[in-house]
């Protein structure tokens, strides 16, 4: 009776048309958050963007009323230049003139933004011949890594979710989707505890002009692979240890990236999410496969081995009662009764 109902044009009619409202007031939502991100961002910005301007157009006036031999023209030529080296990561200022932008670590540190679209912009190739290597570097690198993080996040969670959670089921017999949710909690507890508010407190001290704010809206800029290189770590006058220093970042970014996805995938597991995320996905066909669903998801890193933990944990629910049938298929007097 439900088979025949699952296979009614009618049910599916339905199921199509509730799917696509569901898909309209996703995009009517999303432009308005849109909408009201920037409305929030240019009530907060805009007064602060026309104080600086007020501040420089004043410093610049007083700069030409105290040198009268230079001419407005020629500073704004200067200022055109210095601005454009800037933009390569390259400045004039003397406290920071040290900081090679092209030396081993930094450009370890230049490729790993690279390849993990984080990007921060505040060092770019200089050279028409590194722009061409860069563009053929990422063609190739960026789903090289894509690659490299879905197998490697699908292989950690194994260990980090799966396992954890089906011992916890099967060992004391609490609910499976209750476990996985308070799994999910603890596990982006300790994540954001370790690549968030640590790292935090450990780049406020580094870096002597960050504060803990700035140093933790570093971390998630980062880790977020939003990369506005407003603050870039390892660029301030005098830094020790540059080379080693930038060398950690590195290793901190590309683990924290790691563990994100590692916990973005066990949100992304969870019965409820899962629910939630297709009610906006087009229903499929009964004949179509269901690893289509899975092939297609490109918020999830799921693959075939959580179908195969379920049948395994199937198989151990079912064991005892397996054995029980073993032993009374036997008649008291040793014989077997068929």
């Amino acid at each position: 009776m439900l088979h025949s109902l699952s296979g009614n044009p009618c049910v599916r009619l339905v199921d199509g048309n509730r799917s696509a409202w569901c898909f309209i007031f996703l995009v009517f939502g999303y432009l308005l958050y849109l909408l009201f991100g920037a409305v929030v961002f240019s009530s907060v910005e805009r007064p602060y963007e026309d104080l600086l301007r007020q501040d420089l157009v004043e410093l610049k006036r007083r700069f030409l009323q105290e040198n009268e031999c230079l001419t407005e023209q020629r500073l704004e030529q200067f200022l055109v230049r210095v601005l454009e080296a800037s933009n390569y990561g390259v400045t004039v200022l003397n406290n920071a003139s040290g900081n090679w932008n092209w030396d081993f670590t930094s450009a370890l540190f230049f490729t790993s933004t690279v390849l993990s679209t984080t990007g921060y912009g505040h060092t770019a190739p200089l050279s028409d011949g590194g722009k061409t290597f860069c563009i053929i570097y990422s063609v190739i690198g960026i789903p090289f890594t894509l690659l490299f993080l879905t197998a490697l996040v699908q292989r950690i969670i194994l260990y980090v979710t799966r396992q954890p959670v089906l011992y916890i089921h099967l060992r004391w017999g609490f609910s499976k989707q209750l476990v996985a949710v308070v799994h999910a909690l603890v596990l982006g507890f300790i994540t954001v505890s370790c690549f968030f508010f640590i790292p935090a407190a450990v780049f406020s001290v580094l870096e002597e002009d960050w504060n803990f704010l700035e140093s933790f809206y570093f971390c998630f800029i980062s880790l977020s692979t939003i990369g506005l290189g407003d603050y870039v770590p390892g660029e301030g006058y005098n830094q020790k240890f540059r080379q080693l220093y930038k060398l950690g970042i590195t290793c901190y970014l590309l683990l924290g990236l790691v563990a994100m996805l590692v916990v973005l995938e066990t949100f992304c597991e969870l019965q409820e999410i899962k629910k939630f995320r297709k009610m906006f996905y087009l229903k499929k066909n009964k004949d179509e496969d269901q690893e289509n669903i899975v092939e297609h998801d490109q918020l999830s890193f799921s693959s075939i081995s959580d179908q195969a933990a379920s049948l395994k944990e199937e198989q151990k629910l079912n064991e005892p009662f397996v054995t029980l049938q073993a032993v009374g298929s036997y008649s008291t007097d040793g014989s077997i009764n068929h």
